[in-house]
């Protein structure tokens, strides 16, 4: 691993200027020990002579050791210095592109998920009993039923409504009143789908907090045309209610992490703004903002105040361009 280069540079470098040190203190204490005999060799006169030559030449060994410590020590410390750097720059570079793949393999994860959702709602808006719904009343308790078999089906979904061209819901998926009746003509989701070219358009809203649902949804919503057709007139508008939290809470908390490095790390999904939409450790959706440092680019890494931040941005997948969003995981 990357991190063990630098590990391994911290420790030749501590042993180094252990070892060196040692050999440095050792020569200046052998140099002293000859200069004392020296002293003692010069005190005995004529008898001193020989071990004063012995003194001399055990104090150039000294003076020889220490000369090369000095000199391992300044070859060696830039050595190790740029060993270590170099070692943190791999480490940074292989980290940061880990996180970027895996910003990415979350971000391409919600794409497909959300490609499907695309696809359900152009496919369902073209059934017969929301069609017939449409165009006579007393087939909207059939449609209700349509779109409950749908709902059991499709767990993905917290609800789907049916609603005539003047905004009022006629039918809807999931159990309990309330609902049918209600007047969604101000509701983006409804404009949107009102307002597609053709039965092959689709309107992906932002992620929002639902005021009837009473959860995060990702609506989607595309008109439906008279027998199904896909230049028919429009009747009426057909919206699916993706389970945001649910969904988007288990890609996020799936991400391939070890328990160390989930102590460590944040996984998120990021709105076109910013805006935190989902998040591993739940915190901050709808309310924090991430401003990524891209650079234009599509992906890729960079060091902020100690962590390091990965990103990916969508890809989209098939027919689906997807809205802007990025996978971010964020590292200590």
């Amino acid at each position: 691993m990357p991190e063990r280069v630098v590990s391994l540079a911290a420790e030749i470098g501590a042993v180094t200027a252990t070892k060196l040190g040692g050999i440095d203190r050792m020569a200046t204490s052998t140099k002293m020990l000859a200069l004392n005999a020296l002293i003692e060799a010069t005190h005995a006169g004529e008898h001193g002579r020989g071990f004063a030559v012995v003194a001399r030449e055990v104090g150039q060994v000294a003076e020889q050791a220490r000369g090369l410590a000095t000199a391992l020590t300044d070859e060696l410390e830039p050595r190790i210095a740029s060993l270590t750097a170099l070692g943190t720059e791999l480490v940074a570079r292989v980290r940061g592109q880990r996180l970027a793949d895996l910003a990415l393999n979350v971000i391409e994860l919600m794409d497909r998920n959300l490609y499907e959702r695309s696809c359900d709602v152009r496919w369902w808006a073209t059934d017969s009993a929301l069609v017939d719904a449409l165009g006579d009343p007393a087939c909207a308790a059939r449609a209700g039923e349509r779109l409950a078999v749908i709902l059991r089906s499709y767990t993905v979904y917290l609800d789907l409504w049916l609603a005539d061209a003047s905004g009022t819901v006629v039918a809807h998926a999931a159990p309990g009143a309330g609902v049918v009746g209600t007047d969604v003509s101000r509701a983006a989701w409804f404009q949107a789908a009102m307002g597609t070219a053709h039965g092959d358009d689709y309107a992906a809203m932002d992620v929002e907090r639902h005021p009837v649902l009473g959860s995060t949804v990702a609506t989607y919503a595309t008109a439906v045309r008279e027998g199904g057709a896909t230049h028919g007139r429009v009747l009426g508008a057909l919206g699916v209610f993706f389970d945001w939290d649910k969904q988007a809470q288990g890609i996020v908390e799936g991400v391939r992490l070890s328990p160390e490095e989930w102590e460590r790390t944040r996984v998120l999904i990021v709105g076109r703004d910013g805006t935190v939409l989902a998040a591993s450790d739940r915190r901050g959706v709808l309310d924090e903002r991430v401003d990524l440092r891209t650079e234009g680019r599509p992906s890729g890494s960079y060091a902020e105040g100690g962590r390091t931040v990965g990103f990916a941005a969508t890809p989209g997948f098939e027919t689906y361009a997807g809205l802007g969003w990025s996978g971010v995981l964020v590292q200590s």
